[in-house]
């Protein structure tokens, strides 16, 4: 058995219920492609099919967006391996921070920006020194 024919109703119809058989004709009358008339002609379907679509969700952590920059960071462990001075500057091996992890096996004078606790405690217990940046405060 033939399937019925979806527009049946228009048999013998030249326009198809559009008007005058110019209309309803190629790419133009589609109204544009994609999300075209999204805030003019499309604006009511879209508030009822994608409420969520316009305006600003969510939010991105100033980390995210490279307005705070993150410390690079290395371990106790790691960074004694990497040379053999006893004087080791963080800042010229490209990091900003040193954590505890590992064991410090000879007396370093390490400078960075920043240390952890552990790594602190780590550092002075060997018999070395953890130097920071001094910041000058005006009391």
């Amino acid at each position: 058995m033939r399937k019925r024919r979806r527009h049946i109703k228009f048999l013998g119809s030249r326009t198809h219920g559009v008007g005058s058989h110019k209309k309803h004709r190629g790419k133009g009358s589609r109204g544009g492609k994609g999300y075209a008339g999204s805030t003019g002609h499309r604006f009511t379907w879209l508030v009822k099919y994608e409420p969520d679509h316009l305006g600003k969700m969510g939010f991105k952590s100033l980390g995210k967006r490279n307005i705070i920059k993150k410390p690079k960071a290395i371990n106790i462990g790691d960074i004694q391996k990497l040379t053999a001075e006893s004087e080791i500057d963080a800042k010229k091996l490209g990091y900003d921070k040193i954590l505890g992890k590992g064991e410090v096996s000879r007396p370093l004078v390490v400078k960075a920006d920043f240390f952890s606790g552990k790594a602190r405690k780590k550092i002075e217990n060997a018999g070395g020194k953890a130097m920071a940046p001094q910041t000058d405060k005006k009391d």
